[in-house]
């Protein structure tokens, strides 16, 4: 019998939450994925269905909130950052590369757009769950989206990507997204070695949860959210401060070009869309470039 992973099982909640983000009007919503609600099971399909209706969509937003309050901004802001960012950097990268890739539907959109290489890479239970969604949702897989299974905490990422096609030369653009704080910090540095090796003018964004919630100094009125990472299943074990992200990146060759956190998704995002909600403290979200 298969034994199920923790950190695996968590693939789900964000493509909730962008699934349930479609059914906002187009000019009120914080990110755009038509695909989300084909890539979850066929129960939580019929969940975010439901949620066309408003009532129910402010249901599921405020029993998030309640668990960890502004984390349905973070998850659907950051999302929305990542993809502008891709966006923009497009026309000068040759490669993509999603570390730790869950049911994120980003390489199958770009796909329909692009002919550009895109590598998935997460957990073999991951990989064997996203092969079976893409073949009952789109029918056939890309073939510019190519799976990598990897385990991140022992496997030779860079070598795992290079039998799947990708070229060390290639200038990538690496999301690393809701993944960092499920790794030990030997796990997290050993895959920034990995990318310290990564073509001149290479992009990364990753998001990282703060260390001061990791270690409990600072909880951010989330005491639920802390007492089920941290405390029950303790699966949540690295952490970054703002103030130390420059240095830590710089020491692998990168050079950080912004940080969004609560503030610049309320100003950029939420405010605009006219929603009542807060962000979050606890996860932030980094851009850097390899030079």
């Amino acid at each position: 019998m298969k034994q199920r992973n923790p950190a695996a099982q968590t693939a789900f909640g964000p493509m909730v939450l962008a699934a349930v983000e479609q059914h906002e009007p187009p000019a009120h919503r914080l990110v755009d994925d038509d695909l989300a609600q084909a890539f979850l099971p066929a129960g939580l399909r019929a969940v975010t269905a439901a949620t066309r209706w408003a009532a129910v969509r402010r249901l599921m937003v405020d029993a998030t909130e309640r668990s960890g309050p502004g984390l349905w901004a973070n998850l659907a802001c950051r999302k929305r950052f990542i993809d502008e960012r891709l966006d923009a950097a497009l026309p000068g990268i040759d490669a993509v590369v999603i570390l730790g890739a869950g049911l994120d539907t980003r390489g199958y959109r770009l796909a329909r757009r692009s002919e550009i290489p895109v590598y998935e890479v997460d957990l073999p239970v991951n990989i064997e769950r996203k092969r079976a969604v893409v073949r009952r949702a789109l029918g056939r897989q890309p073939a510019s989206v190519h799976l990598v299974p990897v385990d991140f905490e022992s496997d030779d990422v860079a070598a795992e990507l290079a039998k799947s096609g990708h070229r060390a030369d290639a200038r990538t653009f690496y999301v690393w997204e809701g993944v960092t704080q499920y790794l030990t910090a030997e796990a997290v540095g050993s895959t920034f070695a990995m990318l310290s090796r990564a073509a001149t003018g290479s992009r990364l964004v990753f998001t990282y949860v703060r260390s001061d919630f990791i270690d409990g100094t600072n909880r951010y009125g989330a005491e639920s959210l802390y007492r089920k990472f941290r405390v029950r299943s303790q699966i949540w074990k690295f952490g970054l401060e703002p103030g130390e992200v420059d240095g830590y990146v710089g020491r692998f060759g990168w050079h950080l070009l912004e940080q969004a956190g609560p503030e610049f998704f309320t100003e950029r995002y939420i405010t605009p869309a006219g929603r009542n909600l807060t962000a979050s403290q606890i996860e932030w979200t980094a851009y850097a470039e390899r030079r």
